[in-house]
């Protein structure tokens, strides 16, 4: 149950349940009428995973909705382990009279999806640890090398991952977002993010991720699991 799967097979096999891969776990919505509500959604998701609950499950608890991610924590990956338990999950969540859903449309807030802040630097060694102390992250599960990405440790803020530059670049901005999305959601929110006023800046490695820019210049990315392989 523990075998890694690969970005195909984990998407194709929750796609149906409502539960979308974003950067190595999988996640779904639950609306919900309260916050009452979403602690019993969540109690009832716990007890459902049972005794691999800590190692596999996270839960967000709002008045409106409940995110909900499954991941092999020891190994920052999804392994079958966790598409059971997603199975498991949205049987129980139908149970209640309720649904797991990506959020996908125009009547949905937003869909689920994953920030990332992404930094570039010509020598990734030696601002990592800032980085690292600064905001009190550390080492995701397995990568711990010198340019490996940083997480927080309670799953609060963006992950930071380091963009090796290959010359200094001063009047560009060093910083920037990607924002990671189900795969299904990707040119809706391109398409919201170019009526608002943004640029296409490249689709070279789309559908990996397509780089946007607002009138200033200034870039994100809007990525997905696909084109990674």
């Amino acid at each position: 149950m523990e075998q890694m799967l690969s970005r195909q097979e984990v998407s194709d096999a929750v796609g149906d349940m409502g539960w979308r891969f974003l950067l190595g776990t999988v996640r779904t919505s639950v609306p919900v009428g309260s916050l009452a509500q979403g602690a019993e959604v969540a109690a009832h998701a716990v007890a459902v995973c049972g005794d691999h609950a800590d190692e596999h499950l996270c839960v967000d608890i709002r008045p409106g909705r409940v995110v909900l991610t499954l991941q092999s924590l020891r190994r920052a990956a999804v392994t079958a382990r966790d598409i059971e338990l997603a199975r498991r999950v949205s049987g129980v969540v139908r149970e209640a009279g309720l649904r797991t859903e990506p959020e996908i449309g125009a009547e949905a807030p937003r869909s689920v999806q994953i920030l990332e802040i992404a930094i570039d630097a010509l020598d990734i060694a030696a601002i990592r640890p800032f980085w690292k102390a600064v905001l009190g992250y550390t080492d995701e599960a397995g990568a711990d090398g010198p340019k490996d990405p940083l997480v927080d440790p309670v799953g609060q803020g963006p992950a930071i991952w380091f963009q090796q530059m290959d010359r200094a670049r001063p009047q560009r901005n060093r910083i920037h977002l990607d924002v990671s999305v189900p795969h299904d959601e990707a040119s809706r929110r391109i398409e919201a993010a170019l009526a608002a006023g943004g640029r296409l800046v490249s689709a070279l490695q789309a559908p990996a991720f397509w780089v946007l820019a607002d009138t200033e210049g200034n870039e994100a990315c809007v990525t997905t699991w696909q084109g990674r392989d």
